[in-house]
């Protein structure tokens, strides 16, 4: 009987609380989640589905479109792989040091929230330009940053980092220095400090800020358009090849190429979900 019980608990759809406002609440949740993300998503679904499966598979299997999504999720997954690194530094830094301009430094992790896309864009290809400050510095080395998938990785780069230091900073803060002191004084280097104390409680939000980081970089226009230098099958990613089908009002082209992402998309975000929920069991 017990048991009996213990398992309708388990699959009880509402379980006691004392705050009232449940229903209230969940009609008012699925009502907006329906209008905001069901309802677009379903009409790119349906506009795509309308198409047919012959030429649905041939705008996806167009090479040009295949060049643009290898790109964009390429370059988003090298991005977001390399603020995983240096994000999780700068939220230490932040986090275990005290040092002068502290405040200053971590305001500007926010920056890439606060500019305009387009303005970093401009300020990046500035930069980066083989007349530029640091492409100057490049180009008698025979690296060319701007208008290549390189420079994509740095805008990427540029508006994923605060993702992940601001998901890392907050568990990073939790995690007391005493712990690391008494690994210390029992004999661990700092590779195992490292390895074994501290990366277990980071793994879950290292993930979590990768996932973030990524999403974003995936659907980036704005900080792109200016340093890729936008050439078909060398540095076009695939939001930009959506808006050119678009101004070509070949809008079956655009929706096709959006679901694809779409799918892409999902599938990659379910992977680093189950990837987290891993961790998270992993350790604990």
């Amino acid at each position: 009987m017990t048991i009996a019980r213990a398992v309708a608990a388990r699959w009880r759809f509402r379980q006691p609380s004392v705050i009232p406002g449940f229903g209230l609440t969940l009609g008012f949740s699925l009502a907006y989640l329906t209008l905001i993300i069901l309802i677009p998503l379903s009409g790119l679904i349906w506009r795509s589905a309308a198409l047919g499966w012959t030429d649905f598979w041939a705008i996806v299997t167009n090479r040009r479109t295949i060049n643009a999504l290898e790109i964009s999720f390429g370059t988003a997954f090298i991005a977001a792989a390399v603020n995983v690194v240096f994000g999780t530094i700068v939220a230490w830094v932040l986090v275990r040091y005290s040092f002068p301009g502290r405040r200053i430094v971590d305001a500007m992790v926010d920056l890439p929230f606060a500019l305009p896309t387009a303005v970093a864009g401009i300020a990046l290809t500035t930069l980066y330009a083989p007349n530029g400050w640091i492409g100057s510095l490049l180009t008698p080395l025979g690296i060319k940053v701007a208008y290549t998938p390189l420079g994509i990785v740095i805008a990427l780069i540029f508006i994923g980092l605060p993702f992940v230091v601001r998901t890392v900073q907050p568990i990073m803060e939790e995690i007391d220095k005493e712990v690391e002191e008494v690994a210390a004084t029992l004999g661990a280097n700092r590779f195992q400090i490292i390895s074994r104390v501290l990366l277990p409680g980071l793994a879950p939000a290292i993930v979590t800020g990768f996932a973030l980081a990524f999403a974003r970089g995936v659907g980036e226009y704005g900080s792109v358009i200016f340093i890729a230098g936008n050439l078909p099958y060398k540095s076009e990613i695939a939001p930009l090849l959506i808006v050119i089908r678009l101004e070509e009002y070949n809008y079956p082209a655009a929706t096709a190429i959006a679901a694809i992402m779409m799918v892409l998309s999902f599938l990659m975000l379910l992977i680093v979900n189950l990837a987290q929920s891993w961790t998270r069991k992993r350790y604990r």
